[in-house]
């Protein structure tokens, strides 16, 4: 079932979704090379303790999980697709970082993700992050009352396709609201005009995962949580929370400070 947010909800829900921007400000900053991914986590562990939040992500275990996840952000590195367990490893020159982050503030969740190069980057890792971006913002103008969450999916699709780029068949984006995932499912590839209408009050996270060698096949790493390329091309995430109003679509988790 979909739950319509109020505008008072919604404002409550920005705030979290700030919460959100400011730690993957902060670990952005703190991204270099040497630098290990638990300590990435730590940063942005840092950052909710500050802001009174809690994290959605630690301890959260879904069905096919075999074990709770253990940091407050996912960390994914190279041809880790999406839900990189932070651990040890050390960053090195041009290794193409994605990180994904919660927040659960006053009751309501926020979660976003960004890709970015550490270090001296590939033209096609710069290539690949700028489409993932592109292919956000297209599916954040096509989240206007009137449209479908099909209209969302196919403006995604689209320009991960002319790129060239893989999509992860069974992951997208979500619903968001009091629970990280709610409804509706936001594929990253669809039909337009199909599925459901969007109506102010909708929130959603809206989350594109593009994988560089053009295949969309991928497998779960032996900890049972990263999910990497079976073709080994590295792969780019990126995510916003994006509330549906009647004024157009609001992003939550905007990291300028709207």
């Amino acid at each position: 079932m979909v739950e319509l947010k109020t505008d008072t909800s919604i404002d409550a829900m920005h705030a979290a979704g700030q919460v959100v921007a400011q730690a993957l400000t902060a670990v952005r900053q703190a991204a270099d090379v040497g630098v290990s991914l638990l300590e990435l986590d730590a940063v942005a562990h840092e950052v909710l303790r500050k802001a009174g939040a809690g994290s959605p992500f630690l301890g959260y275990r879904p069905s096919f999980a075999p074990t709770p996840f253990p940091g407050v952000v996912c960390a994914s590195v190279n041809d880790a697709i999406v839900h990189g367990i932070p651990d040890g490893y050390r960053l090195r020159d041009g290794d193409l970082v994605s990180i994904d982050c919660g927040a659960l503030l006053d009751g309501w969740a926020g979660d976003s993700a960004l890709s970015f190069v550490v270090g001296t980057p590939r033209p096609a890792d710069l290539t690949l992050i700028e489409t993932a971006e592109r292919a956000l913002a297209a599916g954040i103008d096509a989240a206007v009352v009137g449209n479908r969450i099909g209209d969302i999916a196919h403006a995604i699709g689209t320009v991960c396709r002319s790129g060239g780029y893989g999509i992860m068949e069974d992951f997208g984006g979500h619903g968001i609201g009091r629970h990280m995932h709610e409804d509706p499912g936001v594929p990253n590839e669809g039909r337009p005009g199909r599925g459901l209408p969007l109506r102010h009050g909708m929130v959603i996270a809206i989350e594109p995962m593009l994988i560089a060698g053009g295949r969309d096949d991928y497998h779960a790493a032996a900890d049972g949580w990263t999910l990497r390329t079976n073709d080994g091309s590295r792969a780019a995430h990126v995510e916003h929370t994006v509330a549906i109003t009647d004024g157009g679509p609001r992003v939550l988790t905007s990291r300028n400070g709207l």
